[in-house]
């Protein structure tokens, strides 16, 4: 999952180079029919790309700039614009759009966490982290440092699930402090055998920028967490002193 949003995220910043800075008017592919299915996988390309600017509420102009520089790259025409001069007002729009587009979201976030601590045994941390603890399990509780075993099922506040160990009926073990923040906090409030439920405000997520294309940018996340065992985290090796060579 990771390889592939590396992959994405590259070829995609190559092609933005490109796009989105064109101010000649383009009708776009407008009557484009899949006729085949090496149109259909072509056609899922631009699903993957297309999913990662949905939250940059695009204009049909906008698309239809980013249509043109994509073809234009693509085909190896000269290029209408300075790519190169463009590249700093890339950013600064992606980043500005992505911050507006994160706001609703955060706000309804906050509200489902609002309503979430009306609930029996609902509690928040110092850092805003929301939590119910469903099964406290019994033992010790994990350390940041340490390795879980774990099921979870995520989804967003609305339901929609972006990742489930459950539904793929296999456990997890993972690093404690190799995951988001509202992670590592939470499942060590509970001990082995326990199970929590987490509801993690962007900051301690993904934040504004999210994990296209399932997690928006500015998401809140709730995870229900079952912790089946801890094992500490393997000490690094020391390095053997180097030999003394003998003198002859």
């Amino acid at each position: 999952m990771m390889i592939r949003t590396i992959i994405l995220t590259t070829i995609f910043s190559s092609l933005l180079i490109f796009s989105g800075c064109n101010q000649q008017k383009s009708s776009g592919p407008t009557g484009a029919t899949l006729k085949s299915d090496d149109d259909k996988a072509f056609y899922t390309v631009g699903l993957m790309f297309g999913s990662r600017l949905k939250n940059l509420d695009l204009s049909d102009q906008e698309l239809s700039a980013i249509y043109l520089g994509l073809f234009d790259s693509a085909k190896g025409k000269k290029p209408q614009v300075d790519g190169a001069k463009y590249q700093k007002k890339v950013q600064e729009m992606f980043k500005k759009r992505i911050q507006a587009g994160s706001v609703k979201v955060k706000k309804s976030g906050n509200d489902y966490i609002e309503k979430f601590l009306k609930e029996a045994g609902a509690k928040k941390t110092a850092s805003g982290l929301a939590y119910q603890i469903i099964k406290p399990g019994s033992g010790k509780s994990p350390k940041a440092s340490d390795i879980v075993e774990v099921h979870y099922h995520g989804t967003l506040i609305d339901g929609t699930v972006f990742d489930s160990s459950v539904d793929r009926k296999k456990k997890i073990s993972f690093p404690l402090n190799r995951v988001i923040k509202g992670w590592t906090e939470g499942l060590q409030l509970v001990k082995i055998g326990g199970k929590i439920k987490l509801v993690i405000p962007s900051d301690l997520a993904y934040g504004d920028q999210g994990a296209p294309p399932k997690i928006p940018g500015g998401a809140t996340l709730v995870f229900e967490v079952e912790l089946f065992s801890i094992k500490d985290a393997p000490a690094p090796k020391k390095r053997s002193a180097p030999k003394k060579k003998s003198k002859k």
